[in-house]
């Protein structure tokens, strides 16, 4: 009997909208860093709420605590996906943002994994946009396909992941 954990190989994943709102490429977001595609490739969402939900099954591998403004999850296969809700929210040390998870807890799809108040974002003069990429530094990840749709509810596919 092993002591670890075998990561599930598989050949594509499906990431699903964590957001409900409309979808747009990254290079729509107002920030040059996610806009050119130097922190992974991926899409983002105009929120229409404030809730991110589990766009499959797996861990959160990093809840940024202090701020509350981003997630990294973790896929059963191992391939990672981070959510970072707004632009430069990381200023805002938490205020507006309610975490439903902790580093490291077992996440399903649909389930609820961080509130975050829209008007208190917009109200200190940030974009509530809301990259959703795969990081770049994931050798197993052959690439990273954008399905198409706009004005998507959460769950949907939003990502094809091609793997090695």
């Amino acid at each position: 009997m092993a002591w670890f954990k075998k990561k599930e190989k598989l050949e594509m994943i499906e990431v699903g909208v964590p957001i409900a709102g409309t979808v747009v490429e990254l290079s729509e977001v107002p920030d040059p860093a996610f806009a050119g595609g130097f922190m992974g490739k991926g899409a983002a969402i105009k929120p229409q709420d404030g809730k991110v939900f589990s766009p499959f099954d797996g861990t959160a591998a990093h809840v940024f605590d202090r701020s509350n403004h981003a997630l990294l999850l973790e896929h059963s296969s191992g391939i990672q996906l981070l959510i970072h809700v707004g632009i430069n929210t990381v200023s805002l040390k938490g205020r507006g943002f309610t975490p439903r998870v902790k580093t490291g807890d077992k996440i399903k799809k649909g389930q609820l994994l961080l509130e975050f108040d829209i008007s208190e974002i917009e109200h200190a003069g940030l974009s509530v946009i809301t990259p959703v990429l795969i990081p770049d530094d994931q050798e197993s990840v052959k690439s990273v396909e954008l399905i198409d749709g706009a004005g998507v509810t959460d769950g949907v596919p939003l990502l094809r992941v091609h793997l090695h």
